[in-house]
């Protein structure tokens, strides 16, 4: 199936590594041309080169750094048609364990990075003849769950914002869909088991997890992820705006 990717320019933050890495490299593949970004210029250079995109540091909690990105990558790559929100951190806790620092940099670096990097962009996506926007967010939005009690507060709060970004500016084109994943292997799962059971094999940890939470019975792969992204960033999804689907195994326990 030909996506219609050909020439479009994209956004991808948290691009270094897991899903963001995923997303950047199955754009590419499809003939995007993608600009990452990351915290870490390492990691941020490592996961570039190989694909071919522009990268550029910057911490999606810093307005002037994400405003700084956007502008870099739109003038690297000639606009802005697709933005990728994908940065965040996991901070598993229930509430007793959860600090007022835990909470506002939680909600900076889920809800707050999605606000700064759609402000940045908007001029150039509205400059765009097929403009797109995906969120990557969590089934806990939907399906709470007090062990990921920052999670399931902060990314309720994601989920209305997609809404409400399709309402608004639906009228300029812009679709902004959402993509609640559920259990996916990738790096930041390292500090959950570390904060959770730091005395447990990894793997083992995990395969209980999915046993226990997931229809499928497994953590699901980051191109399960990207293929979706991928999709919707795409021309035969140009009638989908304001949704929200889960790639989850199964795990979004709500109608």
């Amino acid at each position: 199936m030909d996506l219609g990717l050909k020439g479009r320019k994209a956004i991808v933050t948290g691009g270094s590594k897991g899903i963001g890495l995923a997303i950047a490299r199955e754009l590419v593949i499809e003939g995007a041309s993608v600009a990452i970004c990351s915290r870490d210029a390492a990691e941020l250079a490592a996961a570039a080169e190989p694909i071919g995109a522009f990268p550029q540091v910057a911490d999606v909690t810093d307005p002037v750094a994400v405003r700084g990105f956007v502008d870099a990558a739109a003038a690297a790559l000639g606009g802005v048609d697709i933005l990728v929100n994908n940065a965040g951190r996991a901070h598993p806790g229930n509430f007793e364990a959860l600090s007022d620092e835990d909470w506002r940099a939680d909600i900076d670096v889920k809800l707050f990075s999605q606000i700064r990097c759609f402000r940045a962009a908007l001029p150039h996506l509205r400059a765009s003849d097929s403009p797109r926007v995906i969120n990557i967010n969590a089934t806990y939005a939907k399906n709470p769950d007090p062990a990921f009690f920052a999670t399931t507060v902060v990314r309720a709060a994601c989920l209305n914002l997609n809404k409400v970004l399709a309402q608004e500016f639906g009228g300029d084109g812009i679709l902004v869909n959402s993509v609640n994943i559920g259990f996916v292997d990738t790096p930041q799962w390292n500090n959950i088991h570390a904060r959770r059971a730091p005395g447990r094999d990894r793997d083992e940890f995990l395969r209980d997890m999915a046993t226990a939470e997931v229809p499928l019975g497994r953590f699901g792969r980051d191109d399960e992820v990207s293929g979706l992204v991928a999709f919707l960033a795409g021309a035969r999804a140009s009638y989908i705006t304001g949704a929200v689907i889960d790639v989850a195994g199964g795990m979004g326990k709500y109608v």
